[in-house]
């Protein structure tokens, strides 16, 4: 056995061949070894400067801006890459690309030969990995910087794939001027994307970096065809494209000159980039189609109403599925330097004028408070001093919920905020994300609802978006990779859809004028506004698909007089929704689960009692809307011959008739007598009664309760003293600091001097005995 393994003992090796092998390892691991020392004391760097690229939802070029460093760099994505263009510039550039390590041999050797029995320099042996490097750290060509560029292309090649080399190579290469990189070339000479190239653009761009100092675009055009057209017949040669494609690439003229960079939306492209300005591409939801519609449309329209002195408009597109905004004009004339074109009106904080009022009823719908055909007075009132008044300046006495807000009543809008509550409504709009609600909402009064507030139209529109889906609100999506959608249920869905048939009816007064009769009426529910001094107009409207919001004015807060929502914004409105949605599925909105119809009178709006006999259809909310019954009418006991009435106390037993009579509120009877409207009046109460009633005291209207009033003591002013009393009071009697100053019919206004300044009390007994005090302040001038 021994014999055995001791035949097979390796032989020793010698000396000699010991050294050799020790050279060989030595030569071969001190380049590694030095590599990795030098690799660990110059680590690569790579910090390049790209220009923001703003980037529409089909992925073109809608706006960019300079990098940094002042250079047109736009970044190339891989999925941009031209597979031509790619082709061309590796069969020119560096053909064994992927297959060498960052540096060529046989290219070193071939050029070295070259260069040297030609005696100059002929021939270079860069590969694009060296290129990258010599793009990255710029330095004169020498033989010590060549090496240093050999030692960066190591450096990258182990660091980077192939592919993000040949990337960097394609965002870095010169094409003359400050413009870099084959996609800011291509989108500031052709106007388009990378990949949109045809051959013969390919191509050119392979080869102006060449010699971008000469082969400049728009200047040397025809060189640059020459030198396209060489390599071109190269790659016929090499039969690299489809014969037919080269062809035509050679018969192609070039007709590019540098371009601007495109400037669609600029508005919104300044915000992305203010907020994604470390995003060298910044992929947006913007349609490019609708938003070169709307501008379009928005600027002609423009120009009609500038005649009137009126001089800016904005809009905003939102895609009621997505979320997406979809257009976004910040003014209709950006270069519009003399009347601000540059502001961005859909970022700008303005009054809301009557915009907000279908928020406020829908939040009083889901409160149970009123259903559509729920009947509200529309008379004057008094809170505390604010006394609203409409549009027109006109009363119409009892009017429907649908019609009073179909038809953007003032008056039935305070009092109805009066009902559900400033800091309610207010908390529902902070929900929305209003900003101005966030930061000044403890300060805002019942004047809120008719635009005495901030808001902007992104925030407006946004919360209208929420009425075509349900009720549900979400911010709005600016970016594509924002696919999350958070939603908050701000309004029910039975409410949404209320307000979506209330705001869908033509027979309003803010239908444009002749609109009626046209035949491209888009069907839409919409709102408009015209804030107080007409400063501005609001028409805001949506469909399943999408909701478009309109601002008109001007961004000096110049009032105009022929300005108002319905003639200055709505019909830009209705030529949005034709151009972006036009004949679109004739479709609505459905009836939730939560919705269901009963009868009503038409006298109330509550559900019918058993005199009423008007009656309508009405929706409304099964658990949520009031059930009590009609009540517009009340039994009275009166006397045969109708002179006197009779209450429980001192009727008596023979001689007494029970006759309906209308049961109205104070305040409607008071308008009915200023107006002269004729009424049954209830009989006055038996004068022989004892009783004393605490129900239906006088409501003093004038003066305002906790009010201060400053006179002028040489004009000797007066204070009018009015009070809205019941339908049986006859004549009422006026009190000032408890002393009798005056009986005067029911509805006759009263007026008094004061004589002395400090604190009054006003006191107001009708003729049942029922009493209401009022105080108020006196200061003279």
């Amino acid at each position: 056995m021994r014999l055995l393994l001791h035949s097979f003992k390796l032989p020793k090796l010698s000396i000699a061949i010991k050294r050799r092998w020790f050279g060989f390892a030595f030569v071969l691991l001190t380049p590694i070894v030095a590599f990795l020392v030098l690799n660990w004391l110059y680590p690569l760097t790579i910090n390049v400067s790209y220009s923001p690229v703003i980037t529409a939802s089909d992925g073109s070029e809608i706006n960019a801006f300079l990098s940094k460093d002042d250079k047109w760099r736009m970044r190339l994505e891989p999925d941009e890459l031209n597979p031509v263009l790619k082709k061309a510039v590796l069969l020119k550039e560096d053909r064994y690309f992927y297959y060498h390590p960052g540096v060529n041999p046989a290219a070193i050797v071939r050029a070295a030969y070259y260069n040297l029995i030609t005696g100059k320099t002929t021939s270079g042996a860069s590969t694009i990995t060296m290129q990258v490097a010599r793009l990255l750290y710029p330095q004169k060509r020498t033989y010590r910087n060549k090496a240093i560029e050999i030692f960066r292309a190591l450096q990258l090649e182990l660091n980077y794939s192939k592919d993000e080399i040949l990337q960097l190579y394609l965002n870095l290469v010169p094409f003359g001027g400050n413009i870099e990189g084959v996609k800011a070339a291509s989108v500031l000479f052709f106007h388009q994307s990378p990949n949109q190239l045809s051959l013969a653009q390919a191509v050119t761009l392979t080869v102006i970096p060449n010699k971008p100092s000469s082969l400049r675009i728009g200047g040397q055009n025809a060189l640059i065809v020459a030198f396209r057209n060489k390599w071109l017949n190269y790659y016929k040669r090499e039969k690299a494209f489809p014969a037919d494609a080269l062809e035509d690439a050679l018969q192609e003229p070039l007709e590019a000159t540098r371009l601007e960079a495109p400037k669609v939306a600029p508005h919104f492209a300044y915000r992305m980039f203010r907020n994604y300005r470390n995003q060298p591409n910044i992929k947006t939801t913007l349609n490019r189609r609708i938003q070169e519609k709307v501008e379009q449309l928005a600027y002609n329209y423009m120009q009609r109403l500038r005649y009137q002195n009126i001089h800016n408009a904005a809009v905003l597109v939102i895609n009621n599925q997505t979320k997406a905004v979809e257009a976004y004009l910040g003014s209709a004339d950006f270069s519009d330097a003399a009347h601000g074109g540059q502001v961005d009106g859909v970022r700008a904080i303005r009054s809301p004028g009557s915009t907000l009022k279908p928020f406020l009823y829908a939040t009083a719908i889901d409160k149970g408070l009123i259903t559509p055909k729920t009947i509200i007075s529309d008379v004057p009132v008094d809170y505390a001093g604010y006394r609203p008044q409409n549009y027109f300046g006109n009363y119409n006495g009892n009017v429907t919920i649908e019609h009073a807000l179909a038809t953007s009543l003032n008056i039935p809008a305070v009092k109805l905020l009066d009902q559900v509550g400033v800091h309610t409504f207010v908390k529902k709009l902070q929900q929305a994300e209003f900003s101005e609600m966030k930061r000044n909402g403890n300060e805002l009064g019942l004047s809120l609802i008719l635009g005495g507030c901030g808001v902007t139209l992104e925030e407006l529109t946004a919360l209208y978006a929420a009425l075509a889906n349900n009720g549900n609100y979400s911010p709005v999506r600016f970016l594509q990779q924002d696919t999350t959608i958070v939603q908050k249920q701000v309004f029910s869905p039975a409410s949404a859809y209320m307000l979506n048939q209330i705001l869908t009816q033509l027979l309003r007064p803010d239908l444009p004028h002749n609109a009626q009769n046209s035949a491209h009426l888009p069907k839409i529910a919409w709102k408009t506004g015209t804030s107080y001094g007409r400063r501005d107009a609001w028409s805001i409207g949506y469909n399943k698909n999408y909701t478009v919001g309109v601002w008109v004015g001007n961004f000096s807060g110049e009032g105009v007089p022929e300005l108002n929502g319905t003639d200055s914004a709505t019909p830009l409105l209705f030529d949005i929704f034709n151009a972006i949605d036009y004949n679109s599925p004739n479709n609505w909105f459905s009836p939730p689960e939560s919705v269901a119809n009963r009868a009503v009178c038409t006298a109330t709006g509550a559900p019918a009692n058993s005199f009423c006999s008007d009656l309508v259809m009405d929706t409304f909310i099964p658990g949520i809307s009031r059930v009590s019954k009609c009540s517009h009418l009340k039994k009275v006991a009166v006397s045969v011959d109708e002179k006197y009435a009779y209450c429980t106390t001192c009727q008596p037993e023979t001689g007494v008739l029970q006759k309906w009579y209308p049961n109205l509120a104070p305040e409607i009877l008071s308008f009915y007598n200023a107006e002269h409207i004729p009424y049954q009046r209830i009989p006055g109460h038996n004068p022989a009664c004892s009783r004393i009633f605490q129900e239906f005291a006088p409501v003093i209207t004038s003066p305002a309760s906790e009010m201060e009033y400053i006179l002028e003591r040489e004009e000797k002013q007066k204070l009018m003293l009015y009070a809205n009393a019941h339908n049986e009071v006859k004549q009422v009697y006026w009190y000032i600091n408890d002393k009798f100053l005056k009986v005067a019919p029911a509805s006759e206004q009263v007026f008094f001097e004061p004589t002395r300044a400090g604190k009054y009390k006003i006191s107001c007994t009708d003729d049942q005995g029922r009493n209401t005090n009022s105080y108020i302040t006196v200061q003279f001038l």
